[in-house]
């Protein structure tokens, strides 16, 4: 057996969790932060056998994208003397972070 730790996107999860139960995986949610933007993420957990594991990993994938969004950050240039300038950057967000681990035992009661 794996256990599955899927960090993803809050935009994403609804949707990624309704495609998860209708293929039959139970998932646990977890609210979580990202450190780098600070934006809500949603960490879910799932065991699955090792067969499922692909599978699970797939719709993961096809319900976790990946997109470009723009956000304000302060810069100090040296030539302004130290005064703040909102400057905007593009980043991608949203995606997946995936750790399997193994389960040596499992029991659910």
């Amino acid at each position: 057996m794996k256990l599955i730790f899927a960090i993803v996107h809050d935009e994403d999860s609804p949707r990624l969790m309704v495609e998860l139960n209708k293929s039959g995986y139970r998932v646990t949610k977890l609210n979580s932060s990202g450190g780098f933007l600070r934006s809500g993420n949603t960490t879910l957990m799932m065991v699955v056998e090792d067969d499922k594991l692909k599978d699970c990993l797939d719709i993961v994938r096809k319900y976790s994208s990946s997109r470009k969004a723009a956000i304000n950050t302060t810069i100090t240039p040296s030539a302004i003397s130290g005064a703040y300038i909102p400057y905007p950057v593009e980043v991608t967000i949203g995606g997946a972070t995936v750790f399997v681990v193994n389960v040596e035992y499992f029991e659910k009661m």
